[in-house]
């Protein structure tokens, strides 16, 4: 330098830009860096499709957030799901359907599907079994994809019938990826793919409980959807919209099978998985920092998080989702008609919370809202059908007076 010194070194690297956050990362931060992603599964996906306008439930499936242990922290603990004993009993009732290697199931699947086909296991329809075993879900949704391309080729070829118990799907919901394992797939020899669920509940005289299998079809419509991306690469691959139920039998544990045409919940999952907003628009909403881990953030801070992102609650919700209590509460405490159900929200169209509700029906809403009318007018008729039904009530005769007993 000028002066003769020599000039200030610094012994840190020069300093980089700033580099953008990833998707991954921002998700990371939301359910907590230390706390590894809750995997989405069939039920969850099925769930999250009947209610697709709930933005809270995306973005913490997305993210993998532990929804159980966040309405814990909050203090409204989910109340639902399998208890030890029928989880126990459903395994076991799995594990003797596929016994044999799976010879009772392929048999099942060739009485109720494919009648006309060779059954599984004669000479010349052979029945395979394959290893599906592979590191990670990426390695095993891989694994799977090319089982089934062998499997529709031995079919094509040799007639054989294939069996892939747990395959691995891989499935892009709301711009995150989901991999679901459906209890079993079945390859025809003719190249056709059929989604099997096997369930506990009882099939008493051919016929099981009607919300259980709507549950059961609703589920299954999401295997369908993922298995559709796989064989859209595959030529000749077709996957049944027809899926095979198989529960006990009467209250015995010998398996029977129904089958279960799902193109109505397939049709309808797609149009609402297709709906739902994706992850990263809900996630660049919200301000940075925010954290939905019980372990780094207070009950209040918790709360104030869950606040921040929009929900869409309904009593359906009840039975689905981990944060339903918690969502309830919110929805009441704001006196929203939410709480009431989808189709009262429905009814009441520009009328949101209960209160406006009322006023309306009470004849000082806005004169010019059909909905306040028509609230207005089944009050006044209420109010008459009390009247009319007072009226015409006979009046209660005066007690007699008991006898004295002297």
């Amino acid at each position: 330098m000028a002066d003769g010194t020599l000039p200030r070194v610094s012994s840190y690297p020069p300093s980089s830009p700033a580099q953008p956050t990833t998707l991954r990362q921002r998700l990371a931060g939301l359910r907590g860096p230390a706390v590894p992603p809750r995997p989405l599964d069939a039920r969850a996906l099925a769930a999250l499709a009947v209610n697709p306008g709930c933005g809270r439930r995306a973005l913490l499936d997305g993210a993998g957030v532990d929804k159980t242990a966040l309405a814990t922290a909050l203090g409204s603990p989910a109340s639902f799901g399998q208890s030890q004993f029928a989880i126990v009993r459903g395994n076991s009732f799995e594990a003797k359907v596929k016994g044999d290697g799976g010879a009772e199931l392929l048999r099942l699947v060739h009485a109720h599907l494919a009648p006309a086909a060779e059954p599984p296991g004669s000479p010349g329809a052979a029945a395979l079994v394959p290893d599906l075993t592979a590191a990670g879900p990426e390695g095993r949704a891989a694994r799977t994809a090319l089982a089934l391309r062998e499997a529709t080729a031995a079919g094509r070829d040799t007639g054989a019938w294939t069996l892939l118990d747990h395959p691995m799907l891989a499935l892009e919901v709301a711009g995150s990826p989901a991999y679901l394992e459906p209890d079993a797939v079945v390859v025809h020899p003719d190249g056709r793919w059929t989604v099997v669920e096997i369930k506990s509940f009882p099939m008493i005289d051919g016929a099981a409980d009607a919300a259980k299998v709507g549950a059961a079809a609703r589920q299954a419509a999401v295997y369908v959807l993922a298995l559709e991306k796989t064989a859209a690469k595959l030529p000749g691959a077709e996957v049944g919209h027809t899926v095979l139920l198989v529960c006990p039998k009467d209250f015995s544990n010998l398996p029977t099978a129904a089958p279960v045409d799902i193109r109505r919940e397939r049709s309808v999952t797609r149009r609402q998985l297709d709906r739902l907003t994706r992850v990263e628009e809900l996630a660049a909403a919200l301000p940075e920092g925010l954290s939905f881990d019980p372990a780094t953030r207070t009950p209040e801070e918790l709360v104030e998080a869950v606040s921040a992102v929009d929900a869409a609650y309904a009593p359906e919700c009840l039975a689905a989702c981990e944060l339903a209590f918690h969502c309830r509460d919110r929805a009441r405490a704001a006196d929203q008609v939410t709480a009431l159900g989808r189709s009262v929200r429905g009814e009441l169209g520009a009328l949101t919370t209960v209160e406006a509700a009322l006023t309306a029906a009470s004849g000082a809403g806005c004169a010019g809202d059909p909905t306040a009318a028509a609230l207005h007018r089944a009050a006044r008729l209420r109010a008459e059908a009390l009247e009319l039904a007072a009226a015409a009530r006979p009046p209660h005769p005066a007690p007699e007076t008991p006898a004295c007993p002297c």
